[in-house]
This record gives C-alpha cells, sequence and structure tokens, in this order.
C-alpha cells in the first residue's frame, strides 16, 4: 500500500502507460488494473477508505470521473489487445567476427535504459544505446547450429527489457554463415574395386562423401578427380560423389589405379579437400593357358634309369589370378599305351617322369602330347619328343658332402643368417666329364670353386617369412652325357626364428561407452598379428600396469570387458594399454591405446542446495527485483544435466529467471495484504525422459511504513461535542481513535496537540498514547464557548513518521443542543509543526507523452458524452445529499453525548454527532 491513500480530502485519478499501470483510486477504489507483456495480470480490487465531508461534497464530480474512467478503460483495453504482443527485433551478424563489432540496435523502436533479461556469452547490450555488440568469445555458426540444422536459419534468441516501462522485447540474431569450414572425408582413403570386364560409363556411387559444415553455397560440394589418365572421371552435373568408368579396363595391363579425389565448395574463395582414392581392377576369366616358345621339346632317359627319374618339366601360363589362372596337365588321349605305361604326368606340377622298367627291345624314341586346361577354357597342347639312350657303365659325375645341419634328404637353414656354406660338391676324377656345375633358376644359392670342388652356399640372408623351402638345381652340361646332362636336385627348407613382434590393427582404439553398462559385455575385441609361424607366431594379450581393476582382457581372444558398472558422473575417460606378446624365445611384444571415454546417461535427478529456501523482501520491493538466488545442480552432462526451474502454483506474483537463477517478483507485494507466500519449485533436466524435483519456498515481506494513521474517531473535521461546564477536572470528554495497517513500531500510534482555538492556554489535553482528551483544569466562565483543537496523529515509523490530522471541535454549554459547524477551522501553526503534505484533487501522471497524446483524443471523443453523465450525476448528489442531512439532524435530536471508546468491527464513518 502506498502513502498516496490516506491523504485527507484528496481523490486521486492516476493515468499512466496502460503498458506498465492504470490506477484509479477514490473512496470505493477500484484497485489496480496492472498490464504488462505477460507477466501478470491484477484484478481489480475494492476498499472501503474513510473520505471526509470535503470529499464528499465532490461526490458528483468523482462519480463522473469513474464513469468516465471506465468507459476509457474499455476503449483502450482493446488498443492494448495489440499493444500487449512483444515486439521482435530481427538483426544480423556474420560468424566468426572479433569483439566489440556492432550488431545493431533496439533504440529505433524503444526508449533506454536496455539490459538483457536472457544473458548470452556471444552478444553483449549496452544499457545507454541499445546497440549490441559481439564479444570476446567469437561466434561459431557450426557450434550453435550443428548439421542438419545448419542448414537452415541460424537464431540467437534473446529477450531484453526497454524503456522505464520495462517492456519485453524479443530479438532475434541471425547468424549470416562465412566459409570457414574446409570440406572433409570420412576416412584416410577410398578404396574401390572394379572388375576388369566392366562396361565402359558405368557409374559407381560411393559412401565416403565429403562434408562440409557451412551454410548455402559454402556447404555445396562438387567433386573431380586428379591422375585418372582418362580411365576415370566424377559425375559434374550432381552434388554427390559418383565415380564413372570412360575407357575399357585390362586387370593383366593394369590391376591399379591411384587417383585423388578432390571436394570443393562453391564458396568465395572456394575451399578444398582430397582424398587417395585406389581403384583395384579385380581379375575375370579372360585368359586362357597358353605353353611359352621355351618350353622344352626334347627329352632323353637312359635305359638304365631307375623309376621315378625326372624326364622333363612343361609349364604352362595363365596371365589370370587365383582360381582363374588355375591350370590342370594331362597326356592327351592320343598318346600310345607304351608312353602310358613308361611315363607319368604330375596333373599340377607339370613335371613328366619315369613311371616303369624301360624295355631295351622298345622303341627308342616316344611322342608325349601334353595338354594344358583351365577352367572354361580349351586346353592348350604340346608335344615331347622323349629319346630313350643306351645304358651307361659311367657312374655319378657329381657328388654331394654336406657340411650343414641334414635331416631326412633336407637341408635345415636358420632365417636371417649370413651367406652360409651349406655343401660340398664334388666331381669324380675318372668320369671324363669336365663341364662345372651351375644351379638353375633365381634362387639366392650360389656355387663358389675351392681346390677342384664346389661349395654350395646360401648368397644372402633367407626370409622364412617370404620363402620357406627351396629347390635348388645343380646341374653339370654335358653332351657325353645322358640327356646331355647330370642334375641333382637339393630341397632346403628354411627354419624360422621369432624376429617379428605381434602388430596391432589399429595403434589407437577409441571407444564410447554408455554408462551403466551389463558388467561382463564385450566392449571391443583388439587384434595383432605375428608374421613368425608355430609357437613364434602365437599371440596374447594382457592389460598394462596403467589399467584400473575395472576391465579385464581375455587372453586368447583379445576381448576387452568391464567387470563393473561403469559411472560417468566419478570418472569421464579411462586411458590404458594393451600389450600383446608371442611365444617366442625370447619373446616380443607390443602395445596399443585404450581410450574409453563414458557417455553419459540421464541416471540423476536435480537436487536443490538446500531442502526449503527461505526468502525476506520489503513490501516496497521493484518490480522483477531478484527475490533469491535458486541453487540447483545436476550432475549429469549435456542436454541431461540442463536444469529448468518452474514456479509449481504460478498464481502467485513471483517467476523464476533460470537465466541468472534467481527468483523474481513480478507485481507490487503489500504486507498489510498478504505477509507471506509459501510456493513449490519444479526442476526438470533435459533428458529424456526427464527427471525432476522439487522444494518448498517461503516468502516473507517485511514491512515499510507505507501507511498513515487512519483516524476513526472522530469521523470527521466538522464532528462537535458539548460538553457540560459542571464536568470536574480529569474527566475525559471525548477520544480519539486512530487505526495503522503497518507493523510493529511502524503503527505505534501517538497524539498531540498541534494548535488550538482560541489561542491560549486550553483546559483540554490528550494522552500521547491513548488519544484520551481530558480536562485539564475546572472549567470557568471564561471558557464557555466553542473549542477547537488541531491533533496531529503520529505512527512510530523510521527514519520520517507518517502523519495525520484531524480537528476535535468541542462546545462547553449548559444546554444539551446539538452544536453544529459550518466550516472546516484553519490552524495557525508555528513554523515547528509539520503537516503532512497535500495533493491536487486530481492528480495527472504525465510521465508517458505517448500515451497522454492517445488519451487526448480518446477523451475529446467522451467529452460530449461525459458531460451529459455529470449532469445527471450531479442532480442525484444533490437529492441524496438533502436526504442525509434530514437524517443526521434527526439522529442529533435522539442520542446522547456518549463518547464510544470501543472500535466497532468495521471501520463504519459514526461520528460524534450521530452517538450524542
Amino acid at each position: 500500500m502506498s502513502s498516496e491513500r490516506q491523504q485527507t480530502g484528496v481523490v486521486g485519478h492516476t493515468w499512466s502507460n496502460p503498458l506498465h499501470e492504470l490506477t484509479c483510486k477514490g473512496r470505493e477504489q477500484q484497485g489496480e488494473v496492472r498490464l504488462s507483456t505477460g507477466l501478470t495480470l491484477i484484478g481489480a480490487r475494492r476498499q472501503r477508505e474513510h473520505v471526509p465531508y470535503a470529499v464528499r461534497e465532490n461526490r458528483g464530480t468523482c462519480m463522473n470521473m469513474r464513469w468516465r474512467t471506465l468507459l476509457q478503460k474499455v476503449l483502450v483495453l482493446g488498443l492494448l489487445q495489440e499493444t500487449l504482443c512483444s515486439t521482435e527485433v530481427l538483426l544480423s551478424v556474420q560468424e566468426e567476427q572479433p569483439e566489440d563489432v556492432e550488431i545493431g540496435t533496439i533504440s529505433h523502436h524503444f526508449t533506454p535504459p536496455f539490459w538483457l533479461l536472457t544473458p548470452s556469452e556471444l552478444v553483449r547490450l549496452d544499457e545507454r544505446t541499445g546497440e549490441l555488440y559481439t564479444t570476446a568469445q567469437p561466434i561459431d555458426r557450426e557450434a550453435l547450429c550443428p548439421l542438419p540444422a545448419a542448414k537452415e536459419a541460424c537464431l540467437i534468441q534473446l529477450l531484453a527489457l526497454a524503456g522505464p516501462d520495462e517492456e519485453i522485447v524479443k530479438v532475434a540474431v541471425e547468424i549470416e554463415d562465412i566459409n570457414d569450414n574446409t570440406p572433409t572425408f570420412p576416412g584416410d582413403q577410398i578404396c574401390l574395386s572394379v572388375p576388369e570386364d566392366i562396361t565402359v560409363g558405368t557409374r559407381f556411387p560411393l559412401d565416403d562423401q565429403a562434408q562440409d559444415d557451412d551454410a548455402g553455397s559454402n556447404g555445396e560440394l562438387r567433386y573431380h578427380l586428379e591422375g585418372a589418365d582418362g580411365f576415370f572421371s566424377t559425375d559434374d552435373e550432381g552434388s554427390s560423389l559418383v565415380v564413372i568408368v570412360r575407357r575399357p579396363l585390362d586387370r593383366e595391363t593394369r590391376d591399379t589405379y591411384q587417383l585423388t579425389v578432390v571436394a570443393s565448395d562453391r564458396g568465395i574463395p572456394s575451399q578444398s579437400a582430397t582424398v587417395p582414392l585406389v581403384v583395384k581392377v579385380t581379375d575375370v576369366n579372360d585368359n586362357c593357358p597358353t605353353f611359352p616358345a621355351s618350353s622344352p621339346k626334347t627329352a632323353a632317359v637312359r635305359a638304365d634309369a631307375p623309376t621315378g627319374t625326372m624326364v622333363a618339366s612343361v609349364k604352362a601360363l595363365d596371365p589370370d589370378l587365383g582360381p582363374n589362372a588355375a591350370i590342370k596337365y594331362s597326356f592327351s588321349p592320343r598318346i600310345s599305351d607304351g608312353a602310358k605305361a613308361l611315363f607319368t604326368l604330375d596333373s599340377y606340377s607339370g613335371l613328366i617322369s619315369l613311371h616303369g622298367s624301360i624295355n631295351r627291345d622298345g622303341p627308342t624314341e616316344h611322342v608325349l602330347r601334353v595338354e594344358a586346361s583351365g577352367p572354361s577354357c580349351p586346353p592348350a597342347v604340346m608335344e615331347v619328343t622323349v629319346s630313350l639312350l643306351p645304358a651307361t657303365v659311367w657312374g655319378p659325375v657329381m657328388k654331394i658332402r654336406y657340411i650343414a645341419d641334414y635331416r631326412d634328404g633336407v637341408i635345415l637353414i636358420e632365417e636371417n643368417q649370413p651367406p652360409t656354406v651349406l655343401a660340398i660338391i664334388e666331381l669324380e676324377e675318372a668320369s671324363p666329364v669336365k663341364g662345372a656345375p651351375s644351379i638353375a633358376g633365381g634362387v639366392p644359392f650360389s656355387l663358389r670353386p675351392q681346390n677342384g670342388n664346389y661349395l654350395l652356399l646360401t648368397s644372402e640372408p633367407l626370409d622364412y617369412e617370404k620363402e620357406r623351402e627351396y629347390h635348388v638345381s645343380v646341374a653339370v652340361h654335358d653332351g657325353r652325357l645322358p640327356g646331355g646332362r647330370e642334375e641333382m636336385v637339393i630341397r632346403a627348407l628354411v627354419q624360422d626364428v621369432n624376429d617379428n613382434a605381434p602388430q596391432f590393427e589399429m595403434p589407437h582404439y577409441q571407444l564410447n561407452v554408455e554408462e551403466n553398462n551389463e558388467p561382463g559385455v564385450t566392449l571391443v575385441q583388439v587384434r595383432a598379428t605375428d608374421l613368425d609361424s608355430w609357437q613364434n607366431g602365437e599371440v596374447t594379450y594382457r592389460l598394462g600396469a596403467d589399467v584400473a581393476a575395472m576391465f579385464s582382457i581375455d587372453p586368447a581372444t583379445g576381448r576387452l570387458s568391464a567387470l563393473v558398472t561403469l559411472d560417468r558422473e566419478q570418472q569421464e575417460f579411462h586411458n590404458f594399454t594393451i600389450l600383446a606378446r608371442d611365444n617366442g624365445r625370447p619373446f616380443l611384444e607390443s602395445t596399443t591405446m585404450i581410450s574409453v571415454r563414458v557417455l553419459d546417461q540421464n541416471d540423476n535427478e536435480p537436487v536443490f542446495t538446500t531442502a526449503d529456501f527461505i526468502f525476506f523482501i520489503p513490501e516496497n520491493f521493484p518490480r522483477l527485483g531478484q527475490v533469491g538466488m535458486v541453487g540447483v545442480r545436476d550432475s549429469d552432462a549435456g542436454a541431461n544435466g540442463q536444469v529448468e526451474v518452474q514456479v509449481l502454483n504460478g498464481s502467485g506474483p513471483f517467476v523464476m529467471d533460470n537465466a541468472r537463477g534467481t527468483l523474481r517478483c513480478v507485481t507490487e507485494v503489500d504486507r498489510e495484504r498478504q505477509d507471506h507466500y509459501e510456493l513449490w519449485l519444479l526442476a526438470n533436466d533435459g533428458g529424456r525422459p526427464p527427471r525432476s524435483a522439487s522444494v518448498h519456498v517461503t516468502i516473507f515481506v517485511e514491512d515499510v511504513n507505507d501507511n498513515r494513521p487512519r483516524v476513526i474517531l472522530p469521523a470527521s473535521n466538522l464532528s462537535c461535542l458539548t460538553v457540560s461546564p459542571s464536568t470536574p477536572a480529569g474527566a475525559t470528554v471525548a477520544k480519539i481513535y486512530a487505526v495503522d495497517e503497518d507493523s510493529g513500531i511502524n503503527s505505534d500510534i501517538s497524539y498531540r496537540v498541534a494548535a488550538s482555538e482560541p489561542r491560549g492556554p486550553s483546559p483540554f489535553q490528550i494522552d500521547a498514547r491513548s488519544g484520551n482528551i481530558t480536562l485539564g483544569q475546572r472549567l470557568l466562565l471564561r471558557d464557555h464557548g466553542l473549542h477547537h483543537l488541531f491533533i496531529v496523529v503520529s505512527d512510530g515509523g523510521e527514519p520520517t513518521p507518517l502523519q495525520s490530522t484531524v480537528w476535535v471541535n468541542l462546545l462547553v454549554n449548559d444546554t444539551l443542543e446539538p452544536c453544529h459547524l459550518s466550516a472546516v477551522p484553519v490552524p495557525v501553526l508555528s513554523p515547528y509543526t509539520h503537516l503532512p503534505p497535500r495533493k491536487p484533487v486530481c492528480e495527472a501522471d504525465q510521465s508517458d507523452a505517448r500515451y497522454a497524446r492517445t488519451m487526448l483524443f480518446i477523451s475529446l471523443g467522451l467529452m460530449a458524452f461525459s458531460a451529459s453523465l455529470f449532469a445527471g450525476s450531479l442532480i442525484l448528489f444533490i437529492k441524496q445529499m438533502a436526504i442525509r442531512r434530514k437524517n443526521s439532524q434527526g439522529k442529533l435530536a435522539s442520542k446522547g453525548s456518549e463518547i464510544p471508546l470501543k472500535l466497532r468491527e468495521t471501520y463504519s464513518a459514526v461520528d460524534w454527532t450521530d452517538m450524542q
């Protein structure tokens, strides 16, 4: 309640901006109709107030004003319907601007001061000019509006208060895109397999599309190829990555194409990214086996050669790969039965060997027709003529003496050894053959002459992982030998040593695991390979020493699992190593890094910092003032941890400002109407489904000295009481009764006589605490007549008490006839007497010039109608006043001189004259 309610003899009639406040006050106060931008609407209230006689005489005027005010409100509310819609201001700024770049202003539509309701780290508002500027934190459009929302308009939505009336303004700042993002490909390389018989013009859409986070033309991509040599191209018209075959392919000519895909956006300047494209041409069965021209056409074998002697070796070629190049050898059905019985052909190696004993009386020459067959191919045919030579009496020309480890006809050689002597080849001295032996084929072996013999040795270190077995063919060529040569084949096996450590498929595994996982479930399976063989290539896995006991790994399979339920709120990241070890002697091992990120789930409710919130505010609390901080937290992350608080019982004058985490009061509070408020706050997080918590809030309204004492008795400054001259000294002749709606010392009332008529010492005195007026001395003859006491009623408020005044009129007379006053006395006060200020009868608030101009036009339109209502109201008022005066005179004649000492339950305007 404001002090305007107790201005004696004043009718307050105040018009202000309808967006802020509309108030009319009178004897029957219509209350406050406050219309604000979406915050609150307080309905009209009625309150009976004491109105002195001077007000009653102007009752017709105020009644007419109330009629006019009511009609004005009806018309104004229609205007307010559109005015109340919150204004929205649209501004724009490019992203990544430096600090203090002007975005725009809202001062074109509103007046200062300005301030933001929604705080922003990206935008600041000048409170004096209304201009918005960028801050030290750059605006990143892609971070604010990630894909796919980035392709739409990206807005920063703000709420601001503008002007003295604190009108709410919606401000939308559109973030304009700049070409600040380079296209990115999802992987480091794109692989494409194309069969060699593909039709020219075939299109291959690829899933490895580049991504550009920019919007508009800055995010539109086009592709082209580099290094394609005309064999491939991209689709120039579309925005997708499509590879088109432009020329015929032949795997046998070229099986791999190393290309580069270039993705460019359409921004200015353009940004681009590249990624290697490896096109593998896969094999199809488009070739058949053929025998090369160098294939042997003749062969010879001695008649005394044992069974199994190698006669010749044929080799057909097929340029295809894998199953398409598989060749099977066989004799043609057209060879003789004798040749079939005497020779055998290995169907896979093409080796022709002696199968039976040679009949010396048989033919001396056999023609072998060999066929090489491939899948879906006609057989290739060649002929080998085998001559049967007479038996010789010569022994073997070459003898071998092994030096290296020789077991079961095989030389065993460890890999990675330097050139090592394996054997000594000796030539028989009695043999007429004097040719030097040689090694056939490109094998890593050599012969070194030494003292008429030859040393067989390795020419380079052998690698088990490249080749595990060698067949070394050592031959002596001489025309006198059967078949023109003598050959021995030495079989050599390379033995593996533990020279390769296990290798993980990935050097760093990055895992995302949701919290509250089920213990024991596999998180990832790591794999490591070892090129060694047998136990040297057997790999086992173990966790490093830096891992917590909550993880385990299967030593054989490499499956990593969590033994416990992970909790992101306790630990979000887990980094440790996994080791892979082989079983060699000594063992070799390698490591890989594991990074486990525990993803959040909405498993925590919001928690208020206290179980109950208690706040204290004064009753003159400003509108939208901060009542107090409401602390609430949520241990979850992201949207799951974003908490919004709302008032459950929203009918009260309080709202929650989530931007600042404070409770605000949106309307005025009056302790005399309600001294405390109780409400519940509900906190909801942003999870799906959301979790919530509630808390009880008590707000106590502290009293301020905003009410003047209200004089109940006497009811009017014209009230008069007759005192008998025989009244003894010390007797109570009248009582002043006043109330103050404040509390505490603000309602502690005291009374004093500020002035009296006639001048000079008065026989009457007043008790400062009770308000009782007593006779201070025996009445004398000079005391007969009318006495006027000007009483000041004060409260105990600090720092300045509030006061009210009243005239006490006492007539000292022997007769009991009623006394009457026609006018209120005028006090003659000392310069030290302080009285409450007065206001004009009708005070107009001109704080809002725009509203005043609007009301001027509306008032002119209602002037004629108001004049007619005034005339009618005046007539009714005169009649009612005549009736009241007649009733008052009748009551004066019938009542005694009793002064009521007890206040009635309702503060009616019962006067002293009504009690006599």
